[in-house]
């Protein structure tokens, strides 16, 4: 049917449903069918609006074409396909967008051109000027400008300004707030170091060692308080806290326990008089709360009391030879004949009155540390093993301690063993026997000693071992015996180092004058090339004597001997010189005898 014109036909796909997804096991999911509404908006999305439609130009081209196709010219189905998609593409012409710029400039010349002509005419329209109001004589246009920013400066000022006092206000709020801290988060702080119970309306906490194993009486309560000593209206303290604590007033104030050794005892009438020096009170840390620095000072308090006490009560207990003295804050006991060991517990409270008399009583400083620390490592020690002995099982039906002492027959313990088994030195005898072993380690000097609790112990250079007692003239005896020794045993080693010969050596010389305290000691050294000897003979009462014998070649006061005859025998040595050694240069003996030895050693070139 070629002569017949083609028919246009849409064709729309099957209203069936598409498939969205298959499943592995082969089940299809599928898409729900468009609605009326939705189809619409989807052909309507098709649509192309910037395509011109009902133009002359389409019309007639589309005139034309229709002509042509019923014209019988039989052309092929292709070719009519391709006209139908030429109609419904735009314009092809090339000068279309000139065209169209042009008639779009023609419109806005005659408008322009109607305006002009109405305006130069004035037939139709009259343009007026625009009445202005006349300024004033003063007001230039600079000043008017001037005023303007000067508004708008006031303006921005005034808004900064109120920024400010916003900001000042706000940081002013932080600060009080971060002052003013709530009670209960000051309490928190305080339950975080210290026990507390609540007994009524009341706050109460422990500052005793109790728990640790005390025994100590005292109940050791303090009271939990809320400030409200400050004004509100005035400036708010940078340490002002809402909390405080209130202690028992024997418990306020600082506290020690002083341990002197007196070599003369004091008189009857200044016992209990203890000489106070004031020691400051301990420095709270940055950013530690004023109450916890308080509390310390107060346990320590109480932590004094608790040794003397312990010690008071040991002192009067305890049976020895030289009873000890107990006088108010005072104790007195002598661990050695005129020797006297003083402990003494100081509290000074924060009234103007002990201060005051703690500087009137103020005297030069001879407390023990030492022995004050290990008291305080003692009491801690005590209240561990109280905590301990309660704690452990113990049997039921035998008493605790030793299996030995249950046992029974030939191997059973007497009374005495049994009480050397249960028998504890207290607090006071091992602090005095701390006081012995100190007191007898100060009258070494700068030895290696063994040194107890009563006595001396000493090893001797070659194996000997001496024991001294608590007499102070043996230990003296003792060490310039070794003083002796040492010089000459440094003259031996000295001799090793400059090349020297030692001929002789002795630490007890059976010839001279006989020494009151121990013996001499004597020594013997030559030089590398033999000429000259040098002999040192040193005691711990008569002192060092040095003597210097010479060639006999240099002796010219030597008178001459008719049997040597041979030359060879002048290089024999000679007599022996003393040597003035009080006129020797040098700061001590070694230095004096190593000038001597290079003074008479060759000059080997």
């Amino acid at each position: 049917m070629s002569g017949v014109r083609a028919v246009r036909i849409s064709i729309e796909s099957a209203c069936e449903k598409q498939v969205q997804e298959v499943g592995l096991d082969g089940t299809e999911t599928y898409l729900q069918p468009l609605s009326m509404s939705q189809n619409l908006a989807r052909l309507a999305q098709r649509i192309d609006f910037s395509q011109g439609s009902g133009s002359e130009e389409e019309e007639a081209a589309g005139a034309e074409g229709d002509a042509q196709d019923w014209a019988g010219a039989g052309p092929s189905a292709d070719q009519d396909d391709e006209e139908g998609l030429v109609k419904f593409q735009p314009s092809l012409w090339p000068w279309d967008s000139v065209r169209n710029n042009l008639r779009s400039a023609l419109t806005e010349m005659c408008v322009l051109y109607d305006v002009l002509s109405i305006v130069r005419d004035k037939k139709f329209m009259t343009l007026d000027p625009v009445s202005q109001d006349a300024l004033p004589p003063k007001q230039n246009p600079q000043t008017l400008q001037l005023i303007s920013k000067k508004k708008s400066l006031a303006g921005a000022a005034q808004i900064l300004l109120k920024g400010a006092e916003r900001l000042t206000k706000s940081v002013t709020e932080n600060q009080e707030n971060k002052l003013q801290r709530d009670f209960n988060s000051e309490l928190l702080r305080l339950r975080q170091h210290w026990k507390l119970r609540k007994v009524g309306d009341k706050i109460l906490g422990d500052l005793s060692y109790r728990s640790a194993g005390s025994l100590f009486p005292h109940h050791g309560t303090f009271e939990v308080i809320k400030n409200t000593d400050i004004d509100l209206d005035k400036k708010i303290p940078e340490d002002y806290c809402p909390l405080d604590v209130q202690i028992p007033s024997d418990l306020e104030g600082s506290a020690y326990i002083k341990v002197s050794i007196q070599k003369q005892a004091p008189d009857i009438g200044d016992l209990g008089t203890v000489n106070l020096f004031k020691r400051p009170l301990p420095k709270s840390k940055p950013g530690s709360p004023h109450w916890q620095t308080k509390l310390e000072a107060a346990q320590n308090v109480l932590l004094c009391k608790e040794i003397f006490a312990q010690l008071s009560r040991e002192a009067v207990q305890i049976k020895s030879q030289i009873p000890h003295i107990v006088v108010k804050n005072q104790i007195i006991s002598q661990p050695f004949p005129s020797l006297q060991l003083s402990i003494s517990l100081c509290h000074s409270s924060n009234d103007k009155k002990s201060q005051k008399s703690a500087t009137e009583k103020q005297s030069p400083e001879d407390h023990l540390y030492v022995l004050e620390h290990n008291l305080h490592l003692l009491i801690r020690e005590f209240h561990k093993q109280t905590l301990s002995s309660i704690t452990m099982p113990h049997p039921a039906s035998a008493p605790f301690g030793h299996k030995k002492i249950r046992l029974s027959g030939p191997q059973a313990f007497d009374k005495n063993e049994i009480n050397s088994l249960q028998s504890s030195e207290g607090l006071l005898e091992k602090i005095i026997k701390q006081a012995k072993h100190i007191f007898l380690r100060s009258r070494s000097i700068q030895l290696q000693l063994n040194i107890g609790v009563e006595q001396i112990r000493v090893v001797h250079r070659d194996g000997r071992v001496i024991t001294l007692s608590h007499q102070e003239q043996e230990l003296q005896d003792f060490l310039l015996s070794q003083m002796s020794q040492h010089q000459v045993h440094a003259v031996q080693q000295l001799a090793k180092v400059m090349g020297w010969q030692v001929l002789s050596f002795s630490n007890h010389v059976g010839l001279g004058p006989v020494e009151s305290i121990g013996n001499a000691s004597a020594i013997t050294v030559a030089s590398p090339s033999g000429d000259y000897a040098i002999s040192v003979r040193n005691g711990p009462e008569s002192g060092s004597k040095i003597m210097v014998q010479f060639p006999r070649n240099q002796c010219k006061d030597l008178a001459k001997s008719d049997v040597l005859q041979d030359s060879k025998w002048n290089y024999l040595r000679g007599p022996f010189k003393e040597v003035q050694w009080n006129k020797m240069e040098g700061r001590n003996f070694v230095y004096k005898m190593e000038l001597l030895m290079s003074a008479l050693s060759p000059c080997l070139l």
